[in-house]
């Protein structure tokens, strides 16, 4: 309870901060807003199109697009600067969180707080018009709406534990923008996607190498398509705490080899 009042205090404080240049924050999220419906767009384009995409109508594709962006968003708003440690790394702004009395990755959760709003409204405004068309063709029953939350919030934890031990290897190689580039946003934004269109070797890695198919992929496997059993659920949720376990153990690794900048 001490943490989350804490983790509390210092998001008010942070938001506070931002709040200060209202214009860039609302010009940010209404940026953040219009890419994410540009995304969606060209993935219903097609669809609408071709019908389908490998047996996945525009509803199912829809339902994994809007989970993925839940799951982003409740991450990126949770634990904003996390994704930028690199430069906390190079400027040296590292040491002036090492020195408060705040565990320093609590500290950098909560730096430059900012709610997206954008992705929160369009991610929820896609998953309720897919899951209404779903629930209408009797593909699926009102208990997708609870387990479906349940996978968002499990899937937040595994991007926040792929963002988290992409970013702790910094403590080693600095710069990680280019792996950070493959880990988060190529494998994300492939996962936004029904998997078997890709090739064998891409599932496989989406899957057992960097496993953010568990953010939305699989789950859905069994709430959409009863292709596996609930057991799917809480294999999702135990990839994200194994992945969260190893990446607080590399984070902690690397924290006692960082070496200040001497800024």
């Amino acid at each position: 309870m001490n943490g989350l009042r804490m983790y509390g205090l210092l998001v008010r404080a942070s938001f506070r901060s931002r709040m200060q240049y209202k214009f860039n924050f609302w010009f940010s999220t209404l940026m953040a807003a219009l890419i994410n419906a540009l995304e969606f767009i060209m993935l219903a384009a097609i669809l609408w199109k071709f019908g389908s995409l490998k047996g996945w109508s525009l509803a199912e594709a829809g339902y994994l697009y809007a989970l993925l962006t839940l799951s982003k968003a409740l991450y990126r708003t949770l634990a904003s600067d996390v994704h930028h440690l690199e430069k906390y790394l190079l400027s040296g702004d590292l040491d002036s969180l090492l020195v408060r009395p705040v565990p320093v990755l609590m500290t950098l959760m909560t730096q430059n707080f900012s709610v997206r709003i954008g992705e929160f409204v369009q991610g929820t405004a896609i998953l309720a018009y897919c899951i209404r068309v779903l629930i209408d063709s009797g593909q699926v029953e009102w208990t997708v709406v609870p387990l479906s939350l349940f996978v968002i919030l499990s899937g937040a934890l595994l991007l926040f534990a792929i963002g988290l031990l992409t970013a702790a290897l910094g403590f080693w190689f600095t710069r990680i923008e280019q792996l950070q580039n493959i880990t988060e946003d190529a494998a994300r934004t492939a996962a936004g996607y029904p998997l078997t269109i890709y090739p064998r070797w891409l599932q496989g890695v989406l899957i057992g190498i960097i496993p953010v198919a568990f953010a939305n992929y699989m789950p859905s496997l069994y709430i959409l398509r009863h292709e596996t059993g609930p057991w799917m659920l809480g294999l999702s949720a135990a990839v994200g705490g194994a992945v969260m376990g190893i990446a607080l153990l590399v984070w902690r690794l690397g924290l006692t080899r960082y070496q200040s900048t001497g800024s």
